[in-house]
């Protein structure tokens, strides 16, 4: 029942923002990029905040009118940088959070746009992005790690702003071709070949980004920092080939193959494996 209802509602939304389109295309256009941006899952609040950041030191900081959250474990000199995916929060790390500390390290984590306590209703990966190079600039982290969408944010971060303090990156479960994600919302919900093209210019005139270029394997290719990409056989969210992609035009990476995690990746081998990745000598 759940499914029949969730499929009427998507296919409703759907057929008006069609019939929108034909009458209003801009604000049609503005609706539909408002849906597909908008999280529905992941926000906190001070009264909800898991008892795992509770226990960090927390700082909110302010760029372009919003305000973006992080949770820090304080450790030695060395700094690890979290960058959690969609509809989650910092607190996604918490599994990992044990293996990371027995390094000595001190531990980042972040919210990104509309999740957790940062602000804002928009989620899209060049304000990420923004908010990941304050946190690096102010803290100096030598590891980044990233999640979904959060590993794509990484990779696109380091692909525009070539941070020479950034050493290495473990990217986990993420997607490359973004032109797929889009692909998927819009057969979600039907949308016409209008809203379709009028979602590829929104993305050209705000981002100045052509979607066939705004490729996680792209990004890759760019990178000169050493990387870790680690992606699961049954991950029904994000295609295992995805993660194939990354690490193929990653020219200084290593790939690992999970089964059985799904897209979570959440898993104690894979944990120990990033954390002799990032603190091997060589």
């Amino acid at each position: 029942m759940k499914k029949t209802i969730y499929f009427l509602l998507t296919k409703s939304i759907g057929l008006y923002i069609n019939f929108l389109s034909f009458v209003l295309p801009k604000k049609a256009t503005a609706l539909a990029y408002s849906l597909f941006s908008e999280p529905r899952d992941g926000k906190l609040t001070a009264a909800t905040l898991p008892e795992i950041l509770q226990k960090a030191e927390t700082r909110t900081f302010t760029h372009n009118e919003a305000s973006f959250q992080t949770y820090t474990w304080k450790g030695n000199e060395s700094v690890i940088l979290l960058v959690h995916g969609w509809e989650s929060n910092a607190s996604r790390w918490e599994k990992m959070l044990p293996y990371l500390q027995q390094t000595g390290s001190t531990i980042i984590a972040i919210d990104g746009p509309a999740h957790g306590l940062s602000s804002g209703k928009e989620f899209n990966i060049p304000q990420y992005a923004s908010f990941i190079d304050i946190v690096v600039q102010e803290f100096k982290p030598q590891h980044l790690i990233g999640h979904s969408l959060g590993g794509k944010t990484c990779l696109y971060y380091q692909s525009t702003y070539q941070n020479t303090s950034i050493k290495k990156m473990v990217v986990l479960g993420a997607p490359s071709d973004f032109k797929i994600i889009l692909k998927n919302y819009i057969n979600l919900l039907s949308l016409n070949a209008s809203i379709s093209k009028g979602l590829e210019t929104y993305y050209l005139n705000h981002f100045k980004l052509k979607l066939e270029n705004f490729s996680g394997k792209i990004f890759a290719s760019t990178i000169i920092t050493k990387g870790l990409v680690a992606h699961d056989a049954d991950d029904k969210v994000v295609l295992f080939e995805e993660g194939k992609k990354i690490a193929s035009s990653w020219k200084d990476s290593v790939f690992i193959k999970t089964k059985g995690l799904g897209h979570s990746m959440h898993d104690d081998e894979l944990y120990k494996k990033v954390s002799a990745f990032l603190f091997e000598s060589n």
